[in-house]
């Protein structure tokens, strides 16, 4: 995907937290097919303070190489273990502050809702998603997971900006016919 875009479309920053491999995808929403770069950060294991300032480091390369309008972030999935919880908020905090410091609007999403818009399931499971993300923005090859979760968050977000911005559009002409 090149940098230069036309300014009515949106490009989103979507994420897949973690903190030794996080997703990201840079996704321009209006696009069809939707251009984009799909990877993964991938961290180096070494103590965790220096792999949160790497998040940091990393995801504000990206957002000064991409130039995204917007970020999108999936929620913390509550798991049984707790340390590994606290950990995965922890790494989303770190991406949530490097999107925050380039002024990104930054919207969360449950993994079932992230399911939902992009594979019509809310229980869908990884391989659904890397198919359907695959399928939607014409990627050739099998995605590595943690990247396709990240692209399917920012297909999320444009999905759900686009429906928004319509319903605001229909109500607005609603008002002005009152």
């Amino acid at each position: 995907m090149s940098n230069p875009r036309s300014v009515t479309v949106p490009r989103i920053l979507g994420i897949d937290p973690g903190s030794t491999i996080m997703g990201f995808a840079v996704v321009d929403g209006g696009a069809r097919p939707a251009q984009c770069v799909i990877d993964c950060l991938r961290l180096p294991k070494t103590d965790f303070p220096t792999r949160l300032g790497l998040i940091f480091e990393r995801l504000t390369a990206v957002i000064a190489e991409w130039q995204p309008d917007e970020m999108a972030i999936e929620n913390v999935f509550v798991s049984r273990n707790a340390a590994s919880a606290l950990k995965l908020g922890q790494a989303r905090g770190a991406a949530i502050c490097a999107g925050a410091a380039a002024g990104l609007p930054v919207a969360e999403y449950t993994p079932s809702q992230i399911k939902q818009a992009v594979v019509g399931r809310g229980s869908a499971d990884k391989t659904q998603i890397q198919h359907m993300v695959a399928m939607l923005l014409a990627v050739p090859g099998k995605l590595q997971a943690d990247a396709a979760d990240a692209a399917a968050v920012a297909l999320c977000h444009a999905h759900t900006a686009h429906t928004a911005g319509r319903l605001q559009q229909g109500t607005q002409r609603s008002r002005a016919r009152a």
